[in-house]
């Protein structure tokens, strides 16, 4: 028989188990909790929903803390509960039973005499199952039992019965299986009824705060981005963030140690290589050493690597007994971090070889998969530069290295490249790299290197020589050889013929560099029309986040010719786009040349407003864009000389032009503006016969330089030469505002001059009608003292108030006051975030207090400092603040 006669047996439980032995009480102990444990009310109150379901799982890795949240829970309810740990199901249904009747009784929930006990360790009479249901079900209140380490249940005899007993018990059972995978139950029938309370591994977590109460508990107070390092790291896993806290209560400085601590050399290691890996067989101890080399990987990946085609099951078997093999989905798994450490360590101890074979398998499997950037991590760990730097050249990513959000990541994988590595790809590669960093020379040794080699290939791609052909554009660019560029730019047309149409369209930037180049050496020409036909074309493309950098930068060379054509406002907006264009994709340091804040700054000079001019050019010298081509360096010149006359410093004016940009071909506007400036200079200085001069050699289709002779020939007193100098800008079409205004101040002065009071009247008003749309002050602070009476009367007064002047004058014949500009709006709307930040740099607050306070990283908090910055305008903290109280925000 399977049972005692009820009849027969003594009303006291019997105190043996089947095989004879007394029960092991402490399998009926609820685990004490150590002084540091936390208690976490987000997953009691989670618990708490399993009194009203008949089955709850809480399902984690070794170390994630079950246990213990379970007991603590447990402990604190008002009715009692049976606990066993299932260690006692590896001897055998019966006894697994037996353990379970005891741990009732135990527990003071004993089951009715009838029910029976099991005499044998390895069988069970269903008879006795069933009428151990009919018991519970009929029990006023439900038997709570939590069944601690379930995972080690692995018969499926054992589970059925459970789940026999816990369908018939009705609402007289609530179970909780605390285990490491997922039990052999029919967990679907529950989840379609709700009849199922689940906490897995990914809510088992800690939080950073909780992270931060826990290590405070142990004596450790880290601020919030100390915390949220060690949580990332850990992933939040309880063992690991208590082992990593005790140890570092015996360090010296706990903080340095969180942050550096070495995973295979702490206890973390023997607790992962004891419940995790000892648990594993051979094979898949093998299987895990060889994957740790990798981020992620799927089973095809993981036979690559291993040479067997067993990795699926393998794989499928470690995540379902959370055995720190974490589900990306679509078949990807990755080691937890710290796992990864620690096998890594172990592969490079036991065999040292063994690690780039890995990666070179890895990267050989992830190309032909398609994974170019997995491939190029790989194959450079691999140190196969040969390999890889043809995979790079071939997937036609070459533009990779000058844009997007994996730009920097590219150059510095690269940068490990030994010159050893000779091959016509890795001279190309070497060739991009030190153009992104306008090393011409360099660039261009490597880049013929690299098309010499490629030419005597017999099988060459035209990828290989697209990417030549791009490189020449970018070279051309940065020595200011339009012609070269437009040979380069003819080619790669060609050559676009002969790519495959699906990489071009996977790489979008490199036909947008390629016409920024062409549009930039164009623009240097002086031919605007051609300049902007190529670089419309890119800011008006879509692309994301990849090319925003180059529409950024189309859009900066956009606001330069309208700039250079006197449309300030245009110039502005289209400045201002390029600013925020970046911005949106969550980029923080512009890629380009920075030209759109060189124009900003000009235009600002323009307006009188020298402050934000300034914060411009600040900004300018700081975008962290390594291209300096001929335009960036001629812009940077005129925008500084601008804002030095603009602040009457002529003599420090000089000296910013006192830098001639290197070019192969010289620039008709950059000649024109260099030569407008060191007119104005002698302007300023008294010397108008020197201005006209040095405005004699300026090009013809320059018309602000026609605009800046005739003055200068007005103030010599040639007002024949001044006004045929103007009525020639007629034949040369229409011109922006700038041009026009100081075209009707000279003709207004030379009115002026010959005592006609009614022209020169009429001809201001015009220029301040133009003007005040455009926010143009400093014609008008540069005319001189007639300008000042003009200004007095109607309706010359009415017009420049509030923009150009403070108001009427208070009595007549008393000069008007020229407005202090008032600071330019924001650039754009603060989030909500950029708003929190700045109510706090208000208050003093540095970085870290800040992020402490927000719950946030420093890096977030730098990253939204500098979202500030720009749209304030402003460079720094306390400039930030003012300007944010100028304007209403604080």
């Amino acid at each position: 028989m399977s049972t005692r006669d009820d009849k027969a047996r003594e009303p006291t439980a019997p105190c043996l188990d089947p095989l004879g032995d007394p029960y092991l009480r402490m399998r009926f102990a609820v685990p004490a909790r150590p002084p540091t444990f936390l208690r976490r009310e987000r997953l009691v109150r989670h618990l708490d929903q399993s009194l009203h379901t008949p089955l709850t799982m809480v399902n984690g890795a070794a170390g994630a803390g079950k246990t213990l949240l379970v007991a603590d829970w447990a402990e604190n309810l008002d009715r009692p509960v049976a606990w066993l740990d299932a260690n006692a199901g590896r001897q055998g249904p019966g006894m697994f039973w037996a353990y379970l009747l005891e741990a009732l009784r135990a527990s003071g929930l004993p089951v009715s005499d009838e029910v029976g006990s099991p005499v044998e360790a390895n069988r069970i009479d269903h008879q006795l199952l069933a009428r151990l249901a009919a018991d519970l079900s009929r029990r006023p209140f439900p038997a709570i039992v939590v069944l601690d380490e379930y995972d080690r249940v692995t018969a499926s005899q054992t589970q059925e019965q459970l789940q026999f007993v816990l369908h018939h018990a009705g609402s007289g059972l609530r179970l909780v299986l605390v285990t490491r995978s997922e039990p052999l139950l029919p967990l679907h029938r529950y989840r379609m009824a709700g009849e199922i309370t689940e906490i897995r591994d990914g809510e088992l977590a800690f939080t950073p705060e909780e992270a931060a109460e826990l290590l405070d508990l142990h004596g450790l107070s880290l601020l919030p981005p100390a915390v949220r390092a060690v949580v990332d790291r850990t992933r939040g896993w309880a063992a690991g963030l208590r082992l990593c806290a005790l140890a570092a209560q015996e360090s010296g400085d706990p903080e340095a140690y969180l942050q550096d601590f070495e995973a295979d050399r702490s206890t973390v290691a023997d607790f992962l290589l004891a419940e995790v890996l000892g648990r594993q067989s051979a094979v898949t101890q093998d299987l895990l050493m060889r994957v740790s080399v990798l981020d992620r990987f799927c089973p095809d990946l993981a036979n690559a690597l291993t040479g067997r085609t067993d990795a699926a099951p393998l794989l499928d078997g470690l995540r379902r007994e959370n055995a720190f093999v974490e589900d990306l989905g679509h078949g990807w798994h990755r080691l937890h971090p710290l796992l990864g450490e620690i096998l890594r360590a172990r592969l490079r101890l036991r065999s040292p070889d063994l690690e780039p074979e890995l990666h070179r398998r890895a990267a050989h499997w992830l190309r032909s998969s398609g994974s170019l950037t997995e491939t190029l991590v790989h194959g450079a760990a691999a140190g196969d530069w040969e390999f890889t730097t043809r995979a790079f050249v071939e997937d036609l990513a070459i533009g990779r290295l000058f844009t997007g959000r994996g730009a920097d990541d590219i150059t510095e994988l690269f940068s490990r490249m030994g010159p050893e590595s000779s091959s016509p790809t890795t001279d190309l590669v070497r060739a991009a790299r030190d153009l992104s960093r306008s090393d011409v020379d360099h660039g261009l040794a490597h880049l013929h290197h690299a098309e010499a080699g490629l030419a005597a290939e017999e099988s060459e791609p035209a990828t290989g020589r697209l990417s030549c052909a791009l490189l020449e554009t970018l070279a051309a660019r940065l020595t200011g050889s339009p012609c070269e560029a437009e040979k380069a730019a003819e080619a790669a047309e060609e050559l676009r013929q002969e790519v495959p149409a699906h990489l071009l369209d996977k790489h979008p930037e490199l036909t947008a560099l390629l016409l920024i180049h062409l549009g930039s050496t164009r623009l240097w020409a002086g031919r605007f029309e051609e300049a902007r036909a190529a670089l419309r074309t890119v800011a008006d493309s879509a692309g994301g986040a990849l090319t925003a950098p180059l529409r950024e930068e189309s859009l900066g060379h956009l606001a330069l010719i309208d700039y250079l054509n006197g449309w300030l406002g245009r110039a502005e907006r289209k400045a201002l786009a390029a600013m925020t264009e970046t911005a949106r994709y969550g980029l923080a340091t512009p890629s380009g040349s920075g030209i759109e804040q060189l124009v900003l700054a000009a235009v600002a000079a323009d307006r009188n407003e020298l402050t934000e001019s300034q914060a411009y050019l600040d900004q300018a010298a700081h975008s962290g864009g390594a291209l300096r081509d001929p335009v960036t360096l001629a812009g940077r010149s005129v925008a500084t000389a601008r804002l030095l006359l603009a602040k009457g410093e002529p003599a420090a004016a000089a000296a910013a032009l006192d830098h001639p940009v290197p070019a192969v071909e010289v620039s008709p506007w950059a000649r024109g503006q260099s030569a407008l400036a060191t007119a104005a200079v002698h302007l300023a200085e008294g010397r108008p016969d020197t201005a006209a001069k040095v405005l004699l050699d300026a090009p013809e289709d320059q018309q602000v330089c026609a605009v800046q002779a005739a003055r200068a020939q007005l103030a010599t007193g040639n007002a024949r030469a001044a006004i045929d100098t103007l009525d020639g800008l007629r034949a040369k079409g229409p011109s922006g505002p700038a041009v026009t205004v100081g075209a009707l101040l000279v003709r207004a002065q030379a009115a002026e001059d010959g005592g006609d009071r009614v022209t020169a009247r009429g001809l201001v008003v015009q220029a301040l009608t133009a003007a005040r749309h455009e926010r143009l002050r400093r014609p008008f602070l540069e005319a001189g003292p007639w300008m000042r009476r003009l200004l007095t009367a109607e309706p010359c007064q009415g017009l420049a108030a509030g923009w150009l002047t403070a108001g009427p004058p208070p009595r007549p014949g008393s000069h008007p006051q020229f407005l202090d500009p008032s600071p330019p709006l924001v650039v754009e709307e603060l989030s909500g975030r950029e708003s929190d930040v700045l109510q706090r740099l208000a208050l003093m607050m540095s970085t870290e207090e800040i992020a402490a306070e927000l719950f946030v990283s420093v890096n977030t908090v730098k990253t939204h400092l500098k979202s500030v910055y720009r749209k304030l305008a402003v460079n720094r903290r306390n400039d930030a603040v003012r300007r944010a109280r100028e304007l209403g925000l604080l």
